[in-house]
């Protein structure tokens, strides 16, 4: 597995989490929960019939990461 894999894999793992971290903290509301998984599986289902879509489900799962994390956290998340 190459990096591409592992930073695929990354964010599948994190889009489940953030996910799950929003339901359980109540950041996200069903609508909410609703709208993103409707968002992840209409990739998941309609970039194959894109050309070059498959490739480019790992980045569509990595901005719906960046967009938990802003309505999770209500803006970025700080590092120091």
């Amino acid at each position: 597995m190459g990096s591409a894999g592992l930073a695929a894999w990354i964010a599948h793992i994190a889009f489940w989490v953030l996910l799950t971290y929003g339901w359980f903290w109540a950041e996200l509301g069903v609508h909410g929960i609703a709208i993103l998984l409707f968002l992840s599986f209409a990739g998941l289902f309609g970039l194959p019939h894109v050309p070059y879509g498959p490739a480019m489900f790992s980045s569509f799962v990595a901005v719906l990461d960046v967009a938990l994390v802003f309505l999770i956290f209500k803006g970025d998340l700080r590092l120091n």
